[in-house]
């Protein structure tokens, strides 16, 4: 019989191959029926709770924050001061043995499986995620994708050592959620050129996200296909603020073959060709504007 840390091992290896690595979204239905143990059925999520602690097991297994309905979540997790994830422990009366086998995986430093919605029924999968701290009277845990945050700092080079972990797991973390809010509003395709294959795609911060307002959130994206995002970047490909495709001078002067003329040179002066079909998830012209005044000066 397969213990529950042999089950653990297993569904982090499927949710990984399931998701591509965390790049691609996944279904309450993949959740709930697509994982099997020794030939049974063994869901991921529980129905109508967000701590799966599967019986018989003392730890939990994985945690789920309910997409926002009217800006409103169940819990209100949250983004502390030192810029990680809170996860709020259940407060009603039936949730004392989750919130155990949520401290029980913290004490164990076992992997969890946070699964985040972006719409209903649609999660961004964060694994594996480590409770590295309890904050009892904000009744939450600390969450970071590495367990080495649970090292007590002491000396100043641990002190320094947990400044650069903390600033590298924010920014993992910031970076999936994000990419998967954006990838749905774009439905993956490339904003230039509409490229329709999710491997392909990244998800681009208008504003870069080392700038105090480059916020992960979705009207400062544009979902890009390799080339271009590493054009955007580069900014020999810039967009106006009423999304306008332009090519830098230099790179439209230039003879180099089918990949330059048909990738980059034909889209010059294009609208894009895809956006968001929301309004309110579309680029913000603000931020277009800023970026597109360091490509002309580029």
């Amino acid at each position: 019989m397969t213990t529950p840390d042999g089950i653990r091992d297993q569904a982090l290896e499927w949710l990984r191959r399931v998701t591509f690595d965390g790049e691609v979204p996944v279904t309450r239905e993949q959740l709930t029926n697509d994982f099997s143990v020794d030939g049974v059925r063994f869901p991921l999520v529980d129905t109508g709770r967000g701590i799966r602690k599967p019986a018989g097991w003392d730890a939990a297994l994985s945690i789920l924050t309910a997409v926002a309905k009217g800006g409103v979540r169940p819990y209100e997790d949250d983004i502390g001061s030192d810029g990680l994830h809170r996860y709020k422990l259940r407060r009603d009366s039936g949730g004392s043995s989750e919130n155990r086998g949520l401290r029980r995986a913290m004490e164990r430093r076992l992997p969890l499986m946070w699964f985040i919605g972006l719409q209903p029924g649609v999660f961004q999968a964060i694994a594996p995620i480590y409770l590295i701290a309890e904050e009892q009277e904000q009744e939450q845990f600390v969450l970071a994708p590495t367990d080495e945050l649970l090292v007590t700092p002491g000396s100043v080079i641990e002190e320094a050592t947990r400044r650069y972990l903390v600033t590298q797991t924010r920014r993992r973390l910031h970076q999936r959620v994000f990419a998967g809010r954006v990838m749905l509003a774009y439905d993956e395709h490339c904003a230039v050129c509409s490229l329709h294959h999710r491997r392909l795609l990244d998800a681009a911060h208008i504003t870069p996200d080392t700038h105090e307002h480059g916020l992960p959130v979705v009207t400062n994206g544009l979902a890009l296909c390799k080339i271009h995002h590493a054009a955007f970047d580069s900014n020999v490909l810039g967009v106006t603020p009423d999304y306008e495709v332009r090519i830098s001078q230099r790179l439209l002067d230039e003879v180099d073959g089918p990949m330059l003329r048909h990738g980059l040179q034909e889209h010059h002066g294009k609208p894009l060709m895809h956006v968001p079909r929301v309004r309110s998830q579309r680029p913000d012209p603000d931020r277009l504007q800023a970026r597109f005044e360091g490509f002309s000066a580029a």
